[in-house]
């Protein structure tokens, strides 16, 4: 798989549960509020301050070592 900042938080979860602590460490600890699954990442990112390039690098580096 490989994320990308229109996805949501919820689609790449679907995908595989693991990367839940990848979004904790970026402050996004709602992972299924509604806004989860209404928001893109690029969304998420910008209300919680957080970078969505380095956030994406992240989970398709996971996705890539987790496969």
């Amino acid at each position: 798989m490989t994320v990308d900042k229109t996805m949501s938080i919820g689609e790449v979860l679907r995908a595989n549960q693991g990367t839940a602590r990848i979004f904790m460490e970026f402050g996004m600890h709602c992972l299924y509020c509604p806004h989860a699954t209404a928001e893109s990442l690029e969304e998420a990112c910008a209300a919680h301050g957080a970078n969505v390039d380095e956030l994406v690098h992240q989970l398709n580096e996971w996705f890539a070592e987790n496969a």
